[in-house]
């Protein structure tokens, strides 16, 4: 059957759509997706604001027409940290569940982490043995990590790219002294998981998912994505350690000169890196394997689990 998932996500709202069957790996058969960037439109009392729901009801409009225009037979529609933490977000819901008729399920955020992990586990196979994932979005963090499909410990902070950007970083290029003081609080908030983790022991595979790690991993010399989802990416500490210092002295715009680095995303890719360096410095990590697959494949395999079991 042909599966759409829409994600309003903390930085984009996207329609992927798979042709999926229980026990088949979910084949991509469309991507639609626009960029709002929900937590940069957060007033100063935690709401959305009316122009930022009125664009994100005219997406979910566009995203829908989208998804009958290309068969989908059953939608899945989720909203991550944005939403999920505006104080305004049952207003949200109501809004565009009224005019669009759109009822978004909001996941919190350790679903987000264990769903992601699924995913991870699924494309990396038992094989791979104990896994550590980490995943930043545009609102939040995700760790998580275990040895089954679901993760023994999983946990989410409030440290995605998009939110630490419009909080901590205004100016561009920033000023050194709001970076290290983002970097201060970006390792103080990771240092408090540390230990539930640890004494799970020690991972046989660490794996990163989210575009702000695929673009890591791209300026510091892996694959494009041109070049196939099977081809092996990874992203070493020492590499990202010799970037970060480079991102702090370029403007937004030098950043979107880097190789894989879009221009709606180059603003964020500095805090992106900064969560990056001090999770894999945290947690002793020396390097993490690109994972294709994130939240919204783990909504669809999800989903197919619980088709096949009914």
């Amino acid at each position: 059957m042909r599966l759409g998932v829409l994600d309003v996500g903390s930085n984009t709202v996207h329609l992927l759509v798979v042709d999926a069957h229980p026990g088949a790996r979910p084949l991509p058969a469309h991507s639609h997706k626009a960029e709002l960037r929900l937590a940069e439109l957060l007033d100063g009392d935690g709401a959305i604001g009316p122009d930022g729901v009125g664009k994100l009801i005219g997406t979910v409009h566009e995203a829908l027409q989208a998804a009958e225009d290309k068969g989908v037979e059953d939608l899945l529609p989720f909203a991550t940290s944005a939403v999920r933490e505006a104080s305004n977000a049952d207003d949200v819901l109501t809004r565009v569940k009224d005019e669009t008729g759109v009822e978004l399920q909001v996941l919190t955020g350790e679903e987000e982490a264990r769903l992601t992990f699924l995913a991870a586990r699924r494309w990396f196979g038992w094989s791979a043995g104990k896994l550590l994932v980490l995943d930043i979005g545009g609102g939040s963090l995700e760790i998580a990590y275990g040895m089954d499909e679901e993760p023994d410990a999983a946990v989410s902070l409030p440290l995605g790219a998009g939110r630490l950007t419009a909080s901590w970083l205004p100016g561009d290029p920033p000023d050194p002294a709001d970076v290290k003081a983002l970097r201060r609080h970006v390792r103080a908030q990771i240092a408090r998981t540390v230990g539930e983790f640890s004494r799970l022991g020690t991972p046989d595979h660490v794996v990163a998912t989210s575009k702000t790690f695929r673009q890591l991993a791209r300026i510091a010399g892996a694959a494009r994505s041109a070049d196939g989802l099977y081809v092996q990416r990874e992203l070493k500490r020492r590499s990202l350690e010799d970037w970060v210092p480079r991102l702090i002295e370029m403007t937004a715009e030098e950043r979107a000169e880097l190789p894989g680095v879009s221009e709606g995303r180059s603003g964020q890719l500095l805090a992106g890196a900064l969560v990056a360096e001090g999770a894999m410095d945290l947690f002793g990590v020396e390097s993490v394997e690109i994972c294709p697959w994130a939240l919204r494949e783990g909504v669809i395999l999800r989903r197919l689990d619980h088709m096949s079991s009914t």
